[in-house]
């Protein structure tokens, strides 16, 4: 439930990135809600990484015709991202679709399955320290255009691009691939979390006011995906993710309506991209108060009244189902329809 729950945090702050109001009056923390734009998305891949590991095995390292199955299930799962990606993208709202992105990382985790944590958070600060300068290199190779429409926008186009976002991915994996529920785990994800942060945030800061170094180099700002702002991201994501372990299991019941957003992530995602289409480019140029709120109520309720009476949502269910018989694997008849603190 810890787990949905960061998801359901994620899945609301890509909401709010999208269509957060940044100060019409209402509200005197416009502001403060800039802080989902860039982090909300890379806790999303983050997570994405972590549930790679649970399905591969958590903190066993799957091998033999499991390794093998587990791959086919995220291949497959990727294939379908991508797809549903490109038809998100022709809804033609003024959002930038992750999802192509989402799909190319899943290619990457299928390879790294087999790694041990230690190897993929190597991994994962070669990629924040190597990434952006790979970008910078090959960038001119992108169309630079918001929607990815080729193969070098996605790895290394102006936005989400793999070759940086990749860390994300990593840490995730190795996360899931430790015991979150082992004693003290929570509190050292906390404390890693913050001082990834002061390193991404307070290492930009030196290298830009007191080093002179270029600001597009170091910056921290959202998207920039620099190696200060994938640092200072995966921080804020691992303060979030630790949390919501918390929150989680000391008050169940009260956020049982964000934990079904989590665990209907996909769903929600795509549908308040097909709710921003309906609602014209306005909601994202001109965002007001008012629109965020329904929106983002309007998710949470959805998504909990499915979840409650339905279990899975209709995309988890198509990626489940496709992904479990092209691998010839059966559903686990153990998995719970709902879990017991909703709808009870």
């Amino acid at each position: 439930m810890g787990v949905d729950l960061a998801r359901g945090v994620a899945v609301l702050g890509m909401v709010t990135a999208h269509v957060g109001p940044d100060g019409d009056g209402l509200l005197p923390w416009g502001d403060l809600l800039q802080l989902a734009d860039g982090r909300s998305a890379a806790l999303f891949v983050v997570l994405a990484g972590l549930g790679l590991a649970l399905l591969s095995g958590g903190d066993r390292l799957p091998d033999g015709v499991d390794l093998v199955r587990a791959r086919v299930r995220v291949l497959v799962r990727a294939v379908l991202l991508v797809g549903l990606g490109q038809l998100l993208v022709l809804l033609g709202t003024p959002v930038v679709v992750i999802l192509g992105t989402y799909g190319a990382l899943f290619v990457l985790g299928a390879a790294a399955l087999r790694l041990p944590p230690p190897a993929l958070l190597a991994a994962a600060a070669g990629t924040a320290l190597v990434g952006p300068l790979l970008r910078e290199a090959f960038s001119p190779l992108s169309t630079g255009g918001a929607s990815p429409a080729t193969l070098w926008d996605v790895l290394v186009g102006p936005y989400y691009p793999a070759v940086t976002w990749a860390a994300y991915l990593l840490v995730g994996l190795a996360l899931g691939r430790t015991d979150l529920r082992a004693p003290g785990a929570r509190r050292r994800l906390a404390v890693a979390g913050l001082v990834l942060v002061v390193v991404g945030h307070g290492g930009s800061w030196v290298a830009e006011r007191v080093l002179g170094l270029p600001t597009a180099l170091v910056t921290t700002e959202p998207h920039s995906s620099t190696t200060a702002e994938v640092v200072g991201n995966t921080g804020a994501a691992l303060l979030v993710l630790a949390g919501c372990l918390v929150v989680a299991a000391r008050a169940p019941r009260l956020v049982a309506p964000v934990v079904a957003t989590g665990a209907l992530s996909l769903t929600a995602y795509s549908g308040h991209l097909v709710v921003i289409a309906a609602l014209g480019p306005d909601a994202v140029w001109e965002p007001t108060t008012g629109t965020w709120l329904a929106l983002s109520l309007g998710v949470v309720a959805a998504c909990w009244a499915w979840w409650a009476t339905l279990g899975r949502g209709p995309l988890e269910t198509v990626l489940h189902r496709v992904s479990v018989r092209a691998a010839d694997v059966r559903p686990r008849s153990e998995a719970p329809a709902r879990p017991p603190t909703l709808g009870r």
